[in-house]
């Protein structure tokens, strides 16, 4: 049985594929093959599970494709079944086959139709490689697909403001969840010694006898896993992001943040818990982040004025729950939960078109008195209080910004100073120079060899720092980030253990990626004379292709799975020993803030509203 998962990974690929050679107008074939491979699937998933549970149930694992192997180090794709991924299958394609369905008539003869059922379909392909995962490295590809399909979902109505700049939003959140799992990721190299996989960590006796004498980096690693999995699932402090992810069309919605992504923070508590089970803080720790969330995110839905808003913060607190019962232990039960939270929020999200009519209707026709509710026994001055937090959402999206965001930003514009030519007359000589030191420490003293690494790594975050604050030059802007994944690698370079070659597998996917990009921008500006980052331009209305071609640029950059540089960041974190604690923070803000200087770059040159057009743009999607 255990061959026949690597289909359900194939179909979403292979639908996917088939759409992209379809005419874009030719609607009806478009339609009719996104529901005829998701049906496909839907039929595949009944039949798999029943002839599971009648054979007993098994754990079933396949150690599909080993991607890289090294002395010490395998990067391999491992799928892995049991009653977890049962139930995220076959809530996942009851609920993707029905939406599939409705988004046939909803979008008709909308722009963009058939990228929306190809977008569909990528993130389809990006939960099942997540919920079938047998390892971190196999989940991390999952997870970097669910990413770049849910900014390209928000922003399907490019050509408006607040959907682009929601996106952006919401793929920043989602960057912090990315490197969570790969700071587990790391730390998980240094205790297993290997790439674990998730039915080794079910046995009890291993897992117990590594974490007694590495107890500190057992909770480093629980807190990673709750760190990803809070930003996935929009607990707090990063509840903000998910009404903002409402921007998207209303099946997106209801698919991608009604039912399945945003549950993907509880499967990844449920398939890690044997490993943080016997840890008392951590669990107590994720009890209390879900009682917190579920406490403000009720207060913050009961007075939402948009509906989508309203199921997004009930959704929130649902899933607040969700975490107190896998920290409980019970994990049917969350399940369970799951799978009715999923299926009302679709519910709720498909119809919230035509229940805002009818309420519109209602309080011009009828009259209903006014009911008594617990808020009535509330001292007025406190319910006063919650109501205003509630309105204001508790300032979470400001206190983003305020603790998070800005600080970057400040210390970005403190870089004033780089130039093109500063940067080419002072970072390349200096990268020069390490590159000599790398390849001649014998005759560099042990005190100064020993601050390289940290050194470098500094060079790079502040590299890619100025990238993301610069504001009129987006070649410069560009330039800036693939040099930060340069001295990523030449900081690196310098532990003991290093392999040369892997940082060459790195660096390759930096490089065409990046000269790609760099001339997919020069031949904008010799077209547009004007690509700068002060404003969304919106070229993918007269330049679709270009856009396309440097959005895959973007992803080759940004370790997206289509280029080395994915296995690649797995390696260079590896690589870094677990007394390095300032360059694993080095690198990791590298890697976060990269990404969104390059979807950044992206949204602001080819989304938004066309600044030629001699119409005026909607503001927002509904």
């Amino acid at each position: 049985m255990a061959f026949l998962l690597q289909f359900f990974i194939l179909l979403p690929i292979l639908g996917f594929l088939v759409i992209l050679l379809i005419p874009e107008k030719k609607e009806i074939l478009i339609s009719w093959t996104c529901f005829g491979f998701v049906g496909l699937h839907f039929i595949l998933a009944i039949g798999f599970i029943a002839d599971w549970l009648f054979n007993g149930h098994p754990e079933l694992n396949l150690k599909d494709i080993v991607l890289l192997h090294a002395a010490d180090y395998e990067f391999l794709i491992d799928f892995y079944f049991d009653g977890i991924t049962a139930v995220y299958l076959l809530v996942g394609s009851i609920l993707t086959f029905l939406v599939t369905v409705y988004s046939r008539y909803y979008l008709h003869r909308e722009d963009g139709y058939k990228r929306f059922f190809t977008t569909i379909l990528f993130f389809y392909m990006g939960y099942n490689i997540t919920i079938f995962s047998g390892n971190f490295e196999t989940l991390f590809i999952g997870w970097e697909i669910l990413g770049i399909s849910s900014f390209l979902l928000i922003a399907f109505y490019r050509n408006k403001y607040l959907p682009v700049k929601n996106a952006v939003k919401v793929f920043s959140v989602y960057r912090i969840g990315d490197v969570g799992l790969l700071l587990a990721m790391w730390m998980s190299h240094h205790l297993w010694h290997e790439n674990v996989t998730f039915i080794e960590l079910g046995d009890y006796a291993r897992v117990h006898e590594h974490l007694q004498t590495h107890s500190l980096i057992g909770v480093f690693i629980s807190l990673m896993i709750l760190a990803s999995a809070s930003a996935k699932s929009a607990q707090l402090p990063f509840s903000s992001w998910l009404p903002r992810a409402m921007e998207g069309p209303t099946p997106s919605s209801a698919i991608f943040y009604g039912s399945l992504a945003v549950h993907l923070g509880v499967f990844l508590l449920l398939r890690t818990f044997p490993f943080w089970e016997q840890q008392t803080s951590v669990r107590i720790l994720i009890a209390v982040i879900g009682l917190t969330t579920t406490i403000v995110a009720s207060g913050i839905a009961r007075v939402q004025s948009s509906i989508k808003a309203q199921i997004a913060y009930a959704s929130i607190a649902q899933i607040g729950l969700m975490f107190i019962e896998v920290a409980a232990g019970l994990e049917s039960l969350a399940l369970f939960h799951f799978a009715g939270n999923a299926f009302l929020r679709t519910y709720q999200l498909l119809v919230s078109p035509s229940v805002v009519s009818y309420l519109i209707r209602e309080q011009f026709y009828t009259f209903y008195k006014t009911q008594r509710s617990v808020e009535d026994f509330i001292p007025k001055k406190l319910a006063y209080t919650f109501y205003m937090l509630g309105i204001k959402e508790w300032n979470l999206d400001s206190m983003m910004y305020r603790y998070l965001w800005n600080p970057v930003k400040w210390l970005g514009n403190r870089l004033n100073f780089f130039t093109l030519n500063r940067l080419l007359f002072v970072f390349v000589p200096f990268y020069l120079i390490g590159l000599f030191c790398l390849y001649n420490r014998e005759i560099i003293p042990e005190s100064i060899s020993a601050y390289l690494p940290v050194t470098f790594s500094f060079t790079a975050l502040v590299l890619v720092m100025k990238s993301f604050t610069k504001r009129k030059r987006a070649r410069v802007a560009w330039l800036l980030t693939i040099m930060n994944h340069f001295f990523v690698v030449l900081a690196i370079s310098f532990n003991e253990t290093f392999n040369y070659s892997q940082g060459l597998l790195y660096l390759s996917g930096v490089f065409v990626a990046g000269v790609t990009g760099f001339v997919c921008l020069s031949r904008l500006k010799f077209i547009e004379k004007s690509i700068n980052l002060q404003q969304f331009h919106g070229y993918s209305k007269k330049h679709p292709k270009l856009a396309f071609v440097f959005l895959l640029a973007c992803l080759g950059v940004s370790g997206f799975p289509i280029t080395p540089t994915f296995i690649g960041e797995d390696l260079m974190f590896s690589h870094i020993h677990e007394n390095q604690a300032i360059l694993a923070l080095f690198t990791s803000l590298s890697f976060i803030i990269d990404g969104l200087a390059i979807i950044r770059i992206y949204a602001r040159i080819f989304l938004g509203p066309y600044e030629k057009s001699m119409y005026e743009m909607a503001y927002r999607s509904y």
